[in-house]
């Protein structure tokens, strides 16, 4: 992916430094603290950055914008292509959707990069075992798209929704990754064995895709034994693609092996633009009390300072920051209580920045110089392998309709009523309620909760028509309250649809 920006930012030795255009986002909580702190370190080191501050997250909700993030930031990023971000409050349960995830899909930064990796003087159960792991999560689709409907007053439903078209890209990418650092082996971590057409999807396109890449060896496992053997043995990992929900939780995980959130930098890219911040939250308990610890933001401008091709600088700023962890003077609240420190002495944020920057042009003695890092941005652009000639190509067969129905009446009554309803194209199948068939009946019980999935089907073979469907809708709803329907396809005579359990 060759970023339009990526040769102009480039400072040449003598010549006089151009300032690069970067939106800042302070964000909530303890964001502007973090921020400013990195913020500080990077002028130190010498980067020119003309900084556009912009806002998103809370404040902007407040003043009744329901997306998190007004016009004026949005033309700001779409100026810079380049984001530095603080942590941005979410509701949670309740209220607008979550304003860093708008800013992803907004400006499709599809690869969320969290490198994992033991750091000096962070203590953990795995201190020896070399753990150094990215974690590449797909950015914006599965739930993440946020479609969510009430079935009926208690039965909610969340689309998942996972596209050929986003598996090919991120995956393209963690493989571009790992051989643009040498890394080894890439493990696609799905669901694949319980959602077989969603987490399906990524897996199978992950195998249609590893041969490209003969040098490096390529694995899947069920995302569950991920986690498992994160836990178990860590150091076997290199680099990790999954989906979206998976990899927020298991790049979680992984924060957790190095010494938790307050070191877990991360990237999101796209297309000519990144978007850089913390994994960690806004801790607003925290805030303006000058105590959290910095290290995942500044670690994160380190990898949007290699995006902008400041390898340099960004160099100097790591190794800066693993000289501080290392020799352990300036810690802060966090890392004392993991080293069994001085809790109430620690160091505030503004102490451990002072040292970051006292520390600028020295090198930690106990990790190499040259650490392989996420540079990211020249990654080849994804190539689509259904391109519209390949579409068009494929079969597909209209072969019936699942219709949701919210019903107090019992699986038998339902399901003979239904019957009756079908006409004379389409004849129900079964009826299921959560996944599990219910009729015709297996002799088992499963709890009733008033909403049920009746499957309808080509009587005979029969070629189906859309009035066929429509009329069947027509007929179900002078009885019954239907919720949604969804048509039945085959695509080159493979069933577009799973079947429910016991069908």
């Amino acid at each position: 992916m060759e970023r339009e920006s990526a040769s102009t930012h480039a400072t040449q030795a003598g010549a006089a430094a151009t300032a690069i255009p970067v939106t800042v986002i302070p964000g909530d909580g303890v964001g502007p603290e973090i921020v400013r702190s990195a913020q500080r370190i990077i002028e130190a080191a010498g980067v020119p950055i003309a900084w556009e501050q912009a806002e998103a997250g809370a404040e902007v909700f407040r003043r009744g914008d329901t997306s998190g993030v007004p016009h004026e930031t949005r033309e700001s990023i779409e100026r810079t292509r380049v984001v530095l971000k603080g942590p941005l409050e979410t509701p949670v349960g309740f209220g607008e959707k979550s304003a860093n995830v708008t800013l992803r899909k907004l400006f499709e930064t599809y690869a969320n990069v969290r490198p994992a990796r033991e750091l000096p003087g962070v203590p953990t159960r795995y201190s020896g075992e070399g753990v150094d792991m990215i974690v590449v999560r797909e950015n914006v689709e599965d739930l993440y798209a946020g479609i969510e409907h009430m079935e009926t007053p208690d039965v909610a439903q969340g689309l998942k929704i996972i596209t050929r078209k986003g598996s090919e890209k991120v995956i393209r990418y963690a493989f571009e990754l790992a051989r643009r650092e040498g890394r080894t082996k890439v493990t696609c971590a799905t669901k694949a064995n319980i959602m077989k057409l969603t987490e399906g999807m990524f897996k199978r396109v992950f195998e249609e895709m590893a041969p490209e890449y003969p040098e490096i060896q390529a694995e899947h496992l069920i995302i569950d034994n991920v986690a498992h053997q994160m836990v178990k043995n860590p150091v076997q990992f290199d680099v990790i693609v999954t989906t979206n929900l998976n990899g927020d939780i298991i790049s979680d995980l992984a924060s957790g092996l190095v010494g938790g959130l307050g070191f877990a930098s991360s990237g999101n890219y796209g297309d000519g633009v990144a978007i850089f911040e913390a994994v960690h939250g806004s801790a607003p308990k925290y805030a303006g009390k000058d105590v959290i610890n910095p290290t995942a933001l500044i670690l994160s401008s380190v990898m949007m300072l290699r995006y902008l091709d400041q390898a340099a600088a960004a160099d100097a700023i790591e190794q800066a920051v693993l000289v501080t962890l290392e020799e352990g003077r300036a810690v802060t609240q966090d890392l004392a209580r993991q080293t069994g420190g001085d809790v109430e002495h620690a160091a505030s944020t503004t102490a451990f920045t002072d040292q970051v920057i006292a520390n600028l042009g020295r090198q930690p003695s106990s990790v190499p110089v040259s650490v392989r890092v996420t540079d990211s941005g020249l990654v080849r652009r994804p190539e689509w392998t259904y391109g519209p000639e390949r579409y068009a190509g494929i079969g597909r067969e209209l072969v019936g309709m699942d219709v949701m129905v919210e019903s107090d009446l019992a699986p038998d009554a339902l399901g003979d009523e239904l019957t009756a309803l079908a006409g004379e194209a389409l004849a129900l199948s079964m009826l299921e309620s959560r996944g599990t068939k219910v009729y015709p009946s297996t002799g088992l019980a499963t709890d009733h909760v008033r909403w049920y999935r009746g499957r309808f089907v080509a009587r005979d073979g029969r070629a189906l028509a859309e009035a066929d469907l429509v009329g069947l809708l027509g007929r179900i709803g002078e009885h019954h309250r239907w919720t949604e329907a969804l048509r039945l396809q085959s695509f080159d005579g493979e069933p577009g649809y799973t079947k429910a359990q016991g069908e």
